[in-house]
């Protein structure tokens, strides 16, 4: 007997929307198409949009890009829910996108946001604005107490460090005449009282990305790194800035802190290679668990 799903499916087309079934219960609607679709096992799907096919290798690398995205998102609520985070300590918000992509995969928790530059400040205060536990500071963390001079004009990649060789080959934006902005750098463990003010059992979380930052913002947690109960970092397999940390170098501090890797989701790829630029690296406490396995 042809279900209500399936007839459903059946007159889509004729009102011009483009059907992709995937099976039972399961298919993909699109009003321009375009879409392809690769069985991954008996009940998942990976699903490209126009133009992500496998014609060029960087075509690929597009696809994988956008997979490996979804996953580390799905990944990290699924952590977040099960360590029952309440504080989200996300270094180098940018506009806000991980604190919005938190909401949306169901995150109810705390989110403090850590934002220098301008322009992109202005933007994340827009996205927290009308979030009643979504903190904003206008400040940069780092090793120590100071006032840094930061790169702009990189977009994205705005960076309290130099460009590497391989970044200024790799990036035209590098090679852009950038200005400077004096950016205010505190330490993590200074400011978390105020941060974690009013959570009677804090179960706090730390997101960085912050452009080759990430190992300073983790020493000025200090002792107190301790609290957290899992972690993220953008770790690099190739070098984009001076003074960055090698991905293995990172990682040792990580776990030599006491945390255990859960999930590694590439980043960016070279589209020539396929060599992994960076990863975005989870990890969690295992001792922080809230059920022990035997």
């Amino acid at each position: 007997m042809t279900t209500m799903f399936r007839k459903a499916l059946g007159v889509l087309p004729r009102v011009g929307v483009q059907v992709l079934d995937l099976g039972p219960g399961a298919a993909v609607v699109s009003r321009r198409g375009g879409y392809s679709a690769t069985k991954m096992s008996a009940d998942a799907w990976m699903v490209g949009g126009k133009g992500s096919g496998t014609r060029t290798p960087a075509d690929g690398w597009g696809l994988h890009k956008s997979a490996a995205s979804s996953l580390c998102s799905r990944h990290v609520a699924d952590l977040l829910a099960n360590y029952e985070v309440n504080c989200v300590f996300d270094v180098g918000a940018n506009k806000g996108q991980y604190g919005k992509q938190l909401r949306e995969f169901g995150y109810r928790g705390r989110i403090v946001s850590f934002e220098p530059v301008p322009d992109a400040l202005a933007k994340l205060r827009k996205a927290a604005e009308r979030d009643r536990d979504w903190q904003v500071h206008p400040f940069a963390l780092g090793r120590s107490e100071s006032v840094e001079n930061m790169h702009l004009g990189w977009k994205t990649m705005n960076s309290l460090l130099e460009p590497s060789e391989y970044g200024q080959q790799r990036y035209k934006r590098f090679a852009d005449t950038t200005s400077t902005t004096e950016v205010q750098l505190r330490r993590l463990d200074a400011i978390m009282d105020d941060a974690l003010a009013g959570i009677a059992d804090p179960r706090p979380y730390l997101k960085m990305d912050t452009q080759g930052f990430d190992m300073e913002v983790f020493a000025g947690a200090g002792k107190r790194i301790g609290e957290f109960v899992g972690m993220q970092s953008e770790v690099a397999a190739l070098q984009l800035y001076e003074g960055s940390p090698h991905m293995s170098e990172a990682i040792a501090a990580y776990e030599d802190a006491g945390f255990e890797i859960t999930g590694m989701y590439p980043v960016t790829r070279e589209g020539s290679t396929g060599r992994v630029v960076e990863f975005d690296c989870v990890l969690a406490r295992a001792s922080a668990a809230p059920v022990q396995l035997p």
